[in-house]
């Protein structure tokens, strides 16, 4: 993993889930799974948050909620869908208030389906978004050394 310069921090959104995945994500930061072993610290902020978890489907109640916890992430941030019902609405896909997956609202960069998901499963999830991360850092060097040179 040399492509972690520094230790990212994420924040966990439940959008309506049954709290199966939630449980998951809760199980990466005891000694057991030890997500923090990665630097990965869990952050109450979006502010000061670079990775997005978010479990559930979405509805109309928490639409506006998943997109303004999105918007006050500083770039470059990585969104990770985890589970079924936060990558595609699950088996709650066909209810009345479901709309989707996650990607109805915001742009997902890693997919971790599972019903629930394990702890294992998340940890490789939130390690692909810091590649993903490292990628979006890099651009934007690059986009702000190619203004400078304009």
């Amino acid at each position: 993993m040399a492509y972690m310069k520094r230790s990212p921090w994420i924040i966990h959104y439940d959008g309506s889930s049954c709290n199966g995945c939630d449980i998951e994500v809760l199980a990466c930061l005891t000694p057991l799974y030890d997500i923090e072993r990665f630097g990965i610290i869990n952050m109450g902020n979006p502010k000061h948050a670079d990775i997005l978890l978010v479990t559930g489907a979405v509805n109309e109640q928490n639409r506006q909620v998943i997109r303004n916890i999105y918007d006050q992430m500083p770039e470059p941030k990585a969104v990770a869908a985890i589970g079924i019902c936060a990558c595609s609405g699950g088996i709650f896909r066909e209810c009345y208030n479901v709309d989707g997956g996650i990607d109805q609202v915001i742009p997902v960069d890693v997919y971790i389906p599972g019903c629930p998901v394990r702890p294992e499963q998340i940890i490789d999830g939130v390690v692909q978004a810091l590649g993903v991360l490292e990628e979006k850092r890099a651009r934007m060097k690059a986009g702000s050394s190619a203004e400078a040179g304009a």
